[in-house]
């Protein structure tokens, strides 16, 4: 099995530095930098080894969408029974809505298991919903899905517990009435991303996760997609297949090119005392601060 399924969580205190978020960088865990979640849902627990064994980044196990509520407590009686027999693989979990009859359950349960390294939280549309979840003692990846979510954006981001953002696409644009094949809801949505994006930033979150490409068989689409995504600043993203978990971990690592171009910056930075020019380029902190960005990222690639 690949070694990035079983040690994913390591130690995710809260990072938040609100309003300070450039001052320090909290050290980055193996899930802060998760390109590809897969889902699984946790009525199929013959499939959570499964899951583990595609190299995804991250697997989250759903009680949520995935599982019909007649099934709810018999899905949640198996992830835990699988939780207790497997201690060495790490997951996040998605739970049910903390307004729904399933939640303190599901939030129970996930507390008696430390290797539910996270909670993936639907519905996330105010800070009061998100301390509740945060109060059974899961760091808290939010997911952005409603008008009323990106509203209370700023202060979803900011509340103790929260490690990460989840984009919402699919309900976010269901929820505002939006035309999926329209371009005007793919500039919607954008706008959405970019809010996710920047409130994140501010509160020193890890970088967010896109949402799902919901085309099974588009793995060409997925690849553009998730390359914009990574272009606009987006860490990874939730994934509904097997298949997608190879292209969201290439799609989201540096490019061959940016690779080489922060070699090259930080070799030269190494032998300079202040700005350089660079290809008739000036380079200086900022870009230098890119280039390691980039440089970091690239060894991921080399690590798996």
């Amino acid at each position: 099995m690949n070694n990035a399924s079983t040690t994913r969580g390591g130690s995710l205190n809260h990072p938040n530095a609100v309003g300070n978020a450039h001052a320090m960088e909290p050290a980055a865990t193996s899930l802060d930098l998760a390109r590809s979640a897969l889902f699984v849902p946790a009525s199929r627990p013959d499939r959570f080894d499964k899951a583990l064994a595609t190299g995804a980044d991250a697997v989250i196990i759903d009680l949520e969408d995935a599982v019909l509520p007649d099934d709810k407590a018999t899905a949640r009686e198996a992830l835990s029974a699988w939780l207790a027999a497997s201690p060495g693989h790490q997951v996040v979990v998605r739970v049910n809505a903390v307004d729904t009859d399933w939640a303190e359950a599901d939030l129970a349960m996930c507390r008696r298991h430390a290797n539910v390294a996270a909670v993936l939280l639907p519905k996330a549309d105010s800070a009061e919903i998100v301390a509740h979840a945060a109060g059974f003692g899961k760091p808290l990846w939010p997911i952005i899905e409603s008008a009323a979510a990106l509203v209370n954006l700023a202060a979803v981001a900011a509340s103790p517990g929260v490690r990460r953002l989840a984009f919402g696409s699919l309900d976010l644009g269901l929820d505002l009435d939006l035309d999926p094949d329209s371009a005007a809801a793919a500039t919607i949505l954008d706008q959405g991303r970019y809010a996710v994006l920047l409130h994140g930033r501010v509160a020193g979150l890890a970088a967010p996760l896109d949402g799902v490409h919901p085309a099974i068989r588009d793995l060409e689409g997925l690849a553009v997609s998730a390359g914009r995504a990574r272009d606009m600043g987006f860490g990874g993203a939730l994934c509904i297949h097997p298949t997608h978990v190879r292209v969201l971990n290439d799609s989201f690592l540096p490019t061959p090119a940016q690779r080489e171009w922060a070699r090259r910056v930080l070799e030269r930075a190494a032998s300079e005392s202040g700005a350089f020019q660079l290809d008739g380029k000036m380079v200086d902190a900022p870009v230098i601060k890119r280039a390691q960005r980039l440089a970091q990222r690239g060894a991921q690639a080399n690590a798996n």
